[in-house]
Order: structure tokens, then sequence, then C-alpha cells
């Protein structure tokens, strides 16, 4: 500090402290709670995996899992509706009853096909009717 005191107030130029930990050019770090059942699953996990990552790169794959199928099913299209059809009703055809008359074949067909009325709601394949 000595040479400060000989040089003119104008060209004196005094260097800032730099406060905390130099930066490292990673992602910031997140913090999230999760208990310690949780966190047993997430090492179980890791341990099966073939390179044993640590506790942060598991959790990123499994979100990373996670994200992948939570996306919605890509809508099917109408031609690959009629082939998925077709090769329903071959294959119930080669299961039906012989002894069944030809109606009850094609009700039973058509009901397999459907699916019950119950789940035909819960479809996210389908659009809703109105």
């Amino acid at each position: 500090m000595w040479y400060y005191q000989n040089m003119p107030k104008s060209s004196r130029v005094i260097p800032k402290p730099k406060g905390g930990r130099p930066a490292t050019g990673r992602d910031p770090v997140r913090a999230i709670r999760l208990s310690d059942d949780f966190l047993a699953k997430v090492d179980a996990w890791a341990e099966q995996q073939g390179d044993a990552p640590g506790r942060s790169e598991a959790i990123r794959r499994l979100i990373e899992l996670g994200l992948d199928t939570a996306k919605p099913p890509a809508q099917t299209t109408a031609k690959t509706s009629v082939k998925a059809k077709e090769l329903a009703g071959e294959a119930i055809d080669e299961m039906a009853d012989p002894e069944a008359s030809t109606d009850e074949k094609a009700s039973r067909k058509r009901r397999l096909i459907n699916g019950p009325e119950e789940f035909r709601e819960v479809r996210v394949d389908r659009p809703k009717k109105k």
C-alpha cells in the first residue's frame, strides 16, 4: 500500500476483493428435500446401474427417465389405427370359439377390439366423443 501514497489520487486503482467461491462453470446447485426412505431407494437404484453413479447423477437420471415417460403418447395416424385393428382382428379370429355362431363371433370380436365401455372414457390415445 505504500506505493499508493506517492501516486496522485486520480491514478490510484484499488482492486475490489472478490468474495465467495470462484465460479466452476457448472450448473447452479438446486436444493430439494428428500426423505431418508426415498434416498435409500435412489441409492439402491444407483447400485444396480453398471457404472454406479453418485447420488446426484442417479437423481438426474431418474428425473430424465420420468420426464421421458411422462410425455403424452404420440397420436396414431388413421393408417396405423386401421392396421392395428386388422392385426387384432386376425389374432382374435385365430382364437375364436369354433362352436360359436357367426353373429356371436362378430359381437365378441367387436367388444374385444373396442375394449370395455368403462375404459373408453379414460383412453388417452383417442379423442373424446361428445
